[in-house]
């Protein structure tokens, strides 16, 4: 324990028990300090200025905002240099980057099949022959 503790531990052992110091009524209480107001710098210190601020335009800003398509200096940027890729590769990579979905993919076309029949000729002759050749007989 501090010594402070002590003190004010004894302070209270001290006073007779009907009394308790700090326990009075409002006018015995002491005051509290006023607050300081923030207006000691001078009247109107506390109002926003303009001071020192550049101002921006407003269609700076939003054509700094906006998007910007690199789409022609990427091109030139490519067709300098040396080296060019294969067209296979090419093609992939424009197939990818063409769409993940499958709305962005055009529909594959089913292959056709050539138009003709399932059965030979033998098959038709076997089928004529068991057919008609019962057929015959009853």
């Amino acid at each position: 324990m501090s010594a402070s503790l002590l003190r004010k531990g004894l302070e209270l052992l001290e006073t007779p028990a009907g009394h308790q110091p700090g326990l009075g009524s409002p006018q015995q209480r002491p005051r509290k300090a006023p607050k300081r107001r923030k207006a000691a710098r001078g009247p109107g210190r506390d109002k926003t200025t303009a001071k020192g601020k550049v101002t921006k335009s407003a269609i700076e800003e939003y054509q700094k905002h906006q998007a910007v398509d690199h789409l022609k200096k990427n091109l030139r940027y490519m067709t300098k240099g040396l080296f060019t890729a294969d067209k296979t590769i090419t093609r992939q990579v424009l197939n990818q980057n063409r769409g993940r979905k499958s709305r962005d993919r055009p529909p594959k076309k089913p292959k056709k099949k050539p138009e003709g029949t399932v059965f030979t000729e033998e098959d038709f002759r076997k089928f004529e022959s068991e057919y008609f050749g019962r057929a015959g007989a009853v």
